[in-house]
């Protein structure tokens, strides 16, 4: 067995919950290691099961019942002191939120600097991206063009007779 596998079964070991068999005992023999571990595990279970919790001052309930009534003295009264922290939330978000939209509609309304379009790098033409830009750079051409507009006069004049 290796390592690895010991060390997985060790706390079951050190339970009692898993036997040790040939192979993990020899194992144990063999690497310090791994039996250090299991040493160390049972030697720390064996001081847990030694241990006793200290029992409470005799004063204990006498002194937590004084420091509540203290903690509740402070606290303020009303129906202000429960919704005052939400409100401060709900209006330092909409002051948040009204000075992004601000900052937003400047930006929309002509306060950048002129030039919209990203560089992507050289445009095939004959592609999708590089037509409909060809098309908005020759708008005034195509839009004082009007044997367009007569084409499709015609054409829905033999479509419709």
């Amino acid at each position: 067995m290796t390592c690895k596998e010991i060390r997985e079964m060790l706390p079951d070991m050190a339970f009692g919950e898993a036997p040790i068999s040939g192979e993990m005992g020899q194992h144990l023999q063999t690497c310090a290691e791994c039996s250090g571990k299991l040493e160390g595990i049972r030697a720390t279970m064996s001081l847990m099961d030694d241990w006793e919790a200290p029992e409470p001052s005799p004063y204990f309930d006498v002194r937590f019942n004084a420091r509540l009534r203290e903690e509740k003295a402070k606290a303020p009264a009303g129906w202000l002191s429960w919704i005052r922290k939400p409100v401060l939330a709900v209006a330092a978000s909409t002051a948040l939120a009204l000075a992004v939209g601000v900052a937003i509609f400047r930006n929309q309304t002509g306060h950048h600097s002129g030039n919209n379009t990203v560089a992507v790098g050289p445009i095939s033409p004959g592609t999708a991206v590089g037509d409909l830009e060809n098309l908005d750079n020759d708008h005034d051409l195509y839009s004082d063009f009007d044997v367009l507009d007569d084409l499709d006069v015609q054409n829905d004049q033999t479509a419709n007779p």
